[in-house]
C-alpha cells in the first residue's frame, strides 16, 4: 500500500467518524469560536466558514489574512460540495494519479482546490450538507485544526 493509498484510508475513516446527528447554527457557533482559539493559541491567522445547505452560518478572518483566502475558501468548498469528500481527499488522489483536476474531471482550478482546509458537513443518515472550511496555513494544517476540533466537540 502507498503512502497516498493510506492517507486516503484515514481521510475516509475522518469522515465516516467525524459526523453529526443535528447541526444548528448554534453548533456552527461553538465550532467556530473553538477554531478561532485553537488558532489564536497556536498562532495561525485564518479564515473560517461553515456553510450547510447553501447558507453560511458563520464566518470569521483574522488579522493577518487577506482576500485571498477567502477565495481559497469558495475553491475548496466548491470541491466538498461536488465530491462530497474533504478537499484534501481530493487532492491526495489527484496527487496519487499525477493529475490535475482539470485532466480528470474537467473542471477548472480556478474555482476548484482541490487543498487541504475544507471538510465535509456530515449529518449521520442524511450525507453531506455543507462544509468547514479554514484558509491561512499549509493545506495540512487548515485540514487538521478542523479534523481536531471536530474529534473534541463531537466526543462530549
Amino acid at each position: 500500500m502507498t503512502d497516498y493509498e493510506k492517507r486516503l484510508k484515514e481521510l475516509k475513516k475522518q469522515e465516516e467518524t467525524l459526523q453529526f446527528t443535528e447541526f444548528t447554527s448554534e453548533t456552527a457557533l461553538e465550532i467556530g469560536m473553538k477554531l478561532i482559539e485553537k488558532a489564536k493559541s497556536r498562532n495561525i491567522p485564518i479564515i473560517i466558514d461553515i456553510t450547510r445547505n447553501g447558507h453560511q452560518l458563520f464566518h470569521f478572518s483574522a488579522e493577518g489574512t487577506s482576500p485571498d483566502n477567502d477565495q481559497w475558501i469558495i475553491r475548496k468548498n466548491n470541491v466538498v460540495n461536488r465530491f462530497h469528500t474533504s478537499s484534501l481527499y481530493i487532492g491526495t488522489q489527484l496527487k496519487m494519479e499525477g493529475k490535475t483536476i482539470e485532466e480528470k474531471y474537467h473542471i477548472s482550478s480556478k474555482e476548484y482546490a482541490p487543498f487541504g482546509g475544507a471538510f465535509p458537513l456530515i449529518i449521520k443518515n442524511v450525507g453531506v450538507v455543507g462544509a468547514i472550511s479554514v484558509s491561512g496555513s499549509r493545506q495540512i494544517i487548515d485540514h487538521n485544526l478542523i479534523v481536531e476540533i471536530l474529534k473534541e466537540h463531537l466526543s462530549k
